[in-house]
């Protein structure tokens, strides 16, 4: 294989399964499209632009042996891709969770958590604030947490249960692409801008890039989807609320 075609190579094949099992039966995610494409709209817009202003501050960069050589800004497009591909595989992980697991009850200790660990991800992140990737990761994770709870009516069919049981199965996956684009290496990291703290060769604070760019795609689909089957069926809401 051409080495410049590396990361594109990794990101096709991290869509292949997801992509080809879009169309099982039971999970129908191709039928979720429409929910699902734009609800990545918002967090790939937000992860390009922190993605292209951590590049022009050499938090990290890109291997250009690796890459095409085609750029948006300073980013290359495979990277630009990413906030597609990995969400598309992310969500689909998701949504067989929920799918194959509809009796998942929503247990009061997953709200427990993802409150303490927003508390702990701000906390730590202001104690490395010197550290961008460490201090911004860990503080919009732990906003964007606080932010969920604070707006809980409006977000009221995200799930902490589902999402953080789903996210301990993700970040299996995410991690192996990741080991992959920080081994070859791909994505080279300026070490002084992290704790130093790595899963192999993956800096820990991936894991927190990872849940916040995943809860972000997840809360927004889970809003989408239920504001589409409020217009759908009215009379069905309507006549849940007159029984209240």
């Amino acid at each position: 294989m051409e080495t410049h075609l590396i990361y594109l190579a990794i990101l096709i094949a991290s869509l292949l399964g997801p992509l080809a099992l879009s169309f099982d039966s039971k999970v129908g995610f191709f039928r979720k499209w429409k929910y699902i494409f734009k609800a990545m709209l918002l967090p790939a817009a937000i992860y390009i632009a922190w993605d292209i202003y951590f590049t022009a501050k050499g938090v990290w960069s890109f291997n250009p042996e690796c890459i095409t050589g085609i750029k948006i800004a300073n980013l290359p497009i495979e990277e630009v891709l990413f906030f597609f591909v990995v969400p598309y595989c992310c969500m689909f992980i998701y949504e067989c969770i929920r799918v194959y697991f509809r009796n998942l009850k929503r247990k009061r200790q997953y709200d427990l958590f993802l409150k303490l660990l927003a508390v702990a991800l701000v906390i730590t992140g202001i104690i490395f604030h010197k550290k961008m990737y460490t201090s911004w990761t860990f503080v919009l994770t732990g906003l964007f947490i606080i932010f969920l709870y604070a707006n809980k009516k409006y977000f009221k069919h995200f799930d902490a249960t589902s999402f953080v049981i789903s996210y301990s199965i993700i970040v299996i996956p995410f991690l192996i692409v990741n080991g992959y684009l920080t081994s070859i290496p791909v994505v080279l990291y300026n070490d002084n801008e992290n704790l130093g703290m790595k899963i192999s060769t993956i800096p820990v604070e991936d894991v927190l890039y990872g849940m916040l760019l995943v809860m972000m795609n997840v809360a927004i689909y889970e809003k989408i989807k239920s504001k589409k089957r409020t217009k759908s069926h009215p009379e069905v809401i309507s006549s849940k609320l007159q029984l209240k």
